[in-house]
């Protein structure tokens, strides 16, 4: 007797909107457990070809912490194309002046490069204070794991 494979269609989708406070939270403890929520890894009908994944709102990011000297020593280069157009930023620098990309680029490094990726990291929508334009989704509260 064959089993038959289930195959994840558009229509059995069903999205859920997530709140996460990033207050006191790890930075990368807290994108490695955004990611597969923005993935599907969570949900019996995940596939790996297809976005399955959740919206994921983070509010108080500006409040992350991060161990060690990674505050003066991790850095974040970014190149226009132009000879000497290397720019080079701390993260202590960009947590001052955009706290909503430095949790943008870990969860992105944590999901998958091309066009799915992308459209994954559409559904992260992160805000450094706690106020966000998100009620009428009525997100439910994501409880994330200490450790």
């Amino acid at each position: 007797m064959r089993t038959k494979t289930y195959v994840t269609k558009a229509a059995d989708i069903q999205r859920e909107w997530w709140i996460v406070d990033a207050k006191g939270q790890n930075l990368g403890r807290l994108a490695s457990q955004i990611a597969p929520i923005l993935r599907g890894k969570h949900k019996p009908i995940f596939t790996p070809n297809m976005d399955v994944g959740d919206y994921v709102i983070v509010i108080n990011c500006d409040q992350v912490t991060v161990t060690g000297n990674k505050l003066d020593e991790k850095m974040y280069y970014r190149y226009s194309g132009y000879p000497s157009g290397l720019k080079a930023v701390t993260l202590r620098t960009q947590m001052s002046r955009f706290p909503e990309r430095v949790l943008r680029k870990a969860v992105k490094g944590m999901l998958p490069d091309g066009a799915l990726g992308r459209n994954m990291l559409k559904k992260l929508k992160v805000y450094a204070g706690a106020e966000h334009p998100h009620a009428a989704q009525k997100p439910k509260v994501l409880e994330l794991k200490e450790g």
